[in-house]
């Protein structure tokens, strides 16, 4: 007889982590053969987490549409850590501004703080990396399908966190990076993280549908303030109530006075 999780990861596979057509298949009770399962199951490279496991983490639990499969290589157990989990997202075009304030503001952060973020090109690999120079632990959550390395300019960094990190993602094998894909990981940077910091980015970017997903799911969110003569996510928040932060004292301060659970 099948087990529930094997069930769960062949939909998975099968309808390449969609959570509608997942849900759909569970909801009408698709037929499914013993031996297909079976053998899509065995085919699965990477270690596998269902909605029914006791490690399934209690943070995903609580959100809109929480994966029914996860996909990951690396320390699960990173997710639980007594440390506080600080997303971190921003601009892929980062500039020098940019640059200087993630390294400025997330060079002792690291030292204490577990960095969450998507490992696109500009702030979020520049936050992983700051991570992993400083010893500390880091989540990456994909757009794209595990085994895959979006975008490839950070298959290094892609390497490191598979290798000695959290790589994770609701997606399977090597599933394209898909426009729609993003939002959904963006729900799951936010469930992973206590707090939620913006560095740099443009109105009407992926970043601001993060910091969407962080408010609703009660968590708090800093932004680092940006030049007055360009649109900025990060000024258009901080008028609408986010914390404005300069210093690296501020955002320990604000997540460790967070009561936001994951």
């Amino acid at each position: 007889m099948l087990k529930g999780q094997e069930i769960i990861a062949y939909l998975a596979v099968k309808y390449r982590g969609q959570w509608e057509d997942i849900y759909d298949a569970i909801k009408r009770k698709e037929q499914l053969e013993e031996d297909d399962v079976r053998e899509v199951v065995s085919n699965i490279k990477s270690n596998y987490l269902t909605i029914i496991d006791d490690q399934y983490p209690e943070c995903l639990k609580r959100i809109y549409q929480p994966p029914f499969c996860l996909f990951y290589y690396g320390d699960l157990s990173i997710i639980k850590k007594s440390v506080k989990h600080l997303g971190v997202v921003g601009s892929r075009d980062m500039t020098s501004y940019g640059r200087k304030a993630a390294e400025s503001l997330l060079t002792k952060v690291s030292l204490s703080t577990c960095i969450v973020s998507g490992l696109a090109k500009g702030v979020d690999a520049k936050a992983h990396e700051i991570a992993i120079k400083n010893g500390g632990h880091t989540i990456a959550v994909l757009g794209s399908g595990i085994e895959r390395c979006y975008p490839v300019s950070n298959l290094e960094l892609y390497q490191e966190i598979k290798a000695n990190h959290l790589l994770i993602s609701e997606y399977p094998d090597v599933e394209p990076a898909r426009k729609e894909h993003f939002p959904m990981r963006n729900r799951l940077i936010a469930a992973f993280s206590d707090a939620l910091l913006l560095v740099e980015a443009k109105l009407k970017s992926g970043t601001q549908i993060t910091a969407n997903y962080a408010l609703q799911q009660g968590k708090d969110v800093m932004c680092v303030p940006y030049h007055i003569d360009e649109g900025s996510v990060c000024n258009k928040l901080i008028k609408e109530g986010a914390f404005l932060v300069e210093t690296s004292d501020e955002i320990i301060d604000i997540l460790y006075s967070s009561r936001c659970e994951i």
